[in-house]
């Protein structure tokens, strides 16, 4: 997979992709992950790549020309399954999104800044655009970041324990149920006796009531979600 991100700050993605899974993914070549300035794109001497709206209003636009410069070039070396942008008007992801993302060879992240990005970019590039949620951020970058990081731990081989993925909250839209580790008592608080008693197909089954139950008292409308996917 690789990940073409367009950003005006791409120093911002140095913590969230030097660490961790993603940081593992990377050097294993499971993903590409490519950051490219817009500013390198603008033709201005100054490098500017945002101007004032058309009709008035306050804040600014980011140019077309510099966006579609990049988004062009990178069109001209190789094919893309999504060109997606950032935006609190987009889609809202959630983990049936990611697992779709994750299917993908190549794809472009647009990240937005100021009032946003020229909209003739938005209809003429733009494949999908996602959301990460029901607020506004100061730009896309973070919200790119979270993107990246639900999708590539997706990746065959990029989390050794495959099978741990499976058993995330949202998957088959139930929150995950809950985990213990040693020691068995802590304060005289125990684990549940069904944990310690070795039989698998008990605790798989304790483990799938307790998801079932979490997720009707925490997000019931998880529940109506995939019920209306059934149907």
């Amino acid at each position: 997979m690789r990940i073409d991100i367009l950003t005006l700050f791409p120093d911002m993605f140095q913590g969230p992709f030097s660490e961790s899974i993603i940081k593992r993914a990377v050097e294993q070549g499971s993903v590409e992950i490519v950051l490219h300035d817009i500013r390198d794109y603008s033709r201005d001497k100054h490098k500017q790549v945002d101007d004032y709206p058309f009709g008035g209003g306050a804040g600014m636009v980011m140019q077309i020309e510099p966006i579609a410069a990049v988004i062009e070039q990178l069109k001209s070396e190789r094919s893309y399954d999504e060109i997606m942008y950032m935006s609190p008007d987009g889609q809202r992801l959630n983990q049936g999104i990611v697992n779709q993302l994750s299917l993908k060879d190549n794809m472009i992240i647009l990240c937005g800044h100021y009032k946003g990005v020229d909209q003739r970019i938005r209809d003429h590039y733009i494949t999908r655009e996602i959301s990460i949620g029901d607020y506004v951020l100061t730009g896309g970058e973070l919200a790119a970041a979270v993107v990246v990081d639900s999708l590539v731990r997706l990746i065959p081989g990029v989390i050794s324990d495959e099978t741990s993925a499976l058993s995330d909250s949202f998957q088959d839209n139930l929150l995950a149920p809950p985990v213990y580790t040693r020691p068995a008592e802590f304060n005289g608080w125990r684990v549940p006796d069904i944990l310690l008693s070795g039989h698998q197909a008990k605790i798989d089954q304790w483990r799938e009531d307790q998801a079932l139950a979490r997720t009707k008292k925490l997000r019931p409308d998880l529940l109506d979600e995939g019920e209306g996917e059934k149907g």
